[in-house]
């Protein structure tokens, strides 16, 4: 048997990880009993890689397995034909199943940054197309579907903006009863008596705890299952945490370098700061809140240090750290700094901006120019057609800056 952290629901409640639970005491004695369980938590594999802000369970399930239990990771291999229906005002685009598999094998690497798949408590993954595959659609809804009151399911948040703009259909109402029976499935092949996930999919999660209630009337069982999640990483405007104005802050070094996860971690509105340190970090909660009262900025400057070391590694972590320093005060080395290589000059600067990718767009360069939040070597320039000329580097490189926090140095190629 698995050595038990009998502290580990403290440890939830203190950091603030524990946000919704369908039978908390339940719960708790399952965590204080000193012995292992089975849990799972659901991700549809709807993009090939994860950001920052899919991550939050992973950074739970990793704390269930440093205490001994045994993790289990679902994969919605059926789920993301459908696509999940919460939240969203249209339906997702219908994904083949060829690019569903793609997305698995690419997140599962992806995953080996929160869990250890190896070794006497090995989080597994499971594929929900498995059982999905070889389970007819009669038998399903005689089983499983009569079990929901379709009232009820409309009542829920989770469709609440499909039926606002008119739209949801039959396809994603089913929805609902796939993941649920997901509970029941995993309850009976892998023992999982609780599933855990954001705090979006309470209604989801419900629905699989209700289900086993019902199935347990009908057949004179006695399974006990539970259902908790963790607050979502919202940003103060509401939105979930993960991008920045760059893009996204991708788990995968092939997709962001070093500085931009730094610097993207380091924009963590100051809202977040506490809920980022609590999920990614060991740091007592103590600690946390008095760094994040005292100094904001050292916080977020630590926050950016310690989660880049925790997904990339301590040396993109020095890496990242010396880049910023270098570009924010003028200490240290900018070799690690984001790079263009300029093939030639003379070039506008709204061109350079553009193919730097300092902006987005050449009216998002010309705009920022504009409000003079572009400067070069330091200088801020508001003509968006300043000519950069080979004048304007210094031992190769010049400097330029959009807005506070983002540098590109641009190298002028031999």
């Amino acid at each position: 048997m698995n050595k038990v952290d009998t502290n580990l629901y403290n440890t939830l409640k203190e950091r603030g990880l524990l946000y919704q639970c369908t039978d908390e005491e339940a719960l708790k004695k399952l965590l204080e009993s000193g012995k292992p369980i089975a849990l799972y938590e659901g991700t549809d594999p709807t993009a090939s890689s994860l950001h920052i802000g899919h991550c939050v369970p992973y950074c739970i399930m990793r704390r269930f397995q440093q205490a001994g239990h045994k993790v289990v990771l679902l994969m919605g291999g059926a789920t993301a034909t459908i696509g999940d229906p919460t939240g969203r005002s249209e339906m997702r685009k219908v994904m083949d199943k060829k690019t569903i598999d793609d997305n698995i094998e690419k997140i599962k690497n992806s995953l080996k940054v929160f869990l250890d798949f190896e070794g006497e408590n090995k989080a597994v993954i499971v594929n929900n197309k498995d059982w999905f595959e070889n389970l007819s659609y009669i038998d399903f809804m005689r089983d499983i579907g009569r079990h929901f009151n379709v009232n009820k399911m409309l009542a829920n948040e989770i469709y609440a903006n499909r039926i606002k703009e008119g739209g949801l259909t039959l396809f994603e109402l089913g929805y609902m009863p796939m993941q649920a029976y997901d509970f029941i499935h995993l309850n009976k092949t892998h023992n999982c008596v609780l599933e855990w996930g954001g705090a979006d999919q309470w209604g989801n999660i419900v629905a699989g705890v209700e289900l086993a209630r019902k199935l347990n009337y009908e057949n004179g069982t006695n399974v006990n299952i539970v259902g908790a999640t963790n607050p979502l990483l919202l940003t103060p405007e509401g939105k979930k945490m993960g991008k920045t104005e760059k893009g996204a802050i991708w788990i995968d070094k092939d997709k962001i370098s070093a500085y931009d996860f730094y610097q993207g971690i380091y924009q963590t509105p100051d809202a977040c700061v506490s809920m980022m340190f609590a999920l990614f970090t060991d740091i007592p909660m103590k600690e946390i809140n008095e760094m994040v009262k005292t100094d904001i900025v050292n916080a977020k400057k630590r926050l950016a240090y310690e989660l880049t070391k925790f997904v990339r590694g301590e040396e993109d972590a020095k890496i990242a750290e010396e880049a910023s320093r270098a570009l924010f005060s003028g200490e240290g080395s900018l070799d690690n700094a984001p790079t263009y290589v300029l093939e030639s000059t003379p070039i506008l600067l709204n061109d350079l901006l553009f193919s730097s990718k300092l902006v987005p767009t050449k009216s998002e360069g010309r705009r920022m120019c504009q409000q003079g939040a572009i400067s070069v070597n330091g200088e801020v320039v508001k003509d968006f057609a300043y000519l950069i000329e080979e004048k304007d580097f210094k031992d190769g490189i010049c400097l330029l800056k959009k807005g506070k926090k983002n540098f590109m140095k641009i190298e002028l190629k031999n």
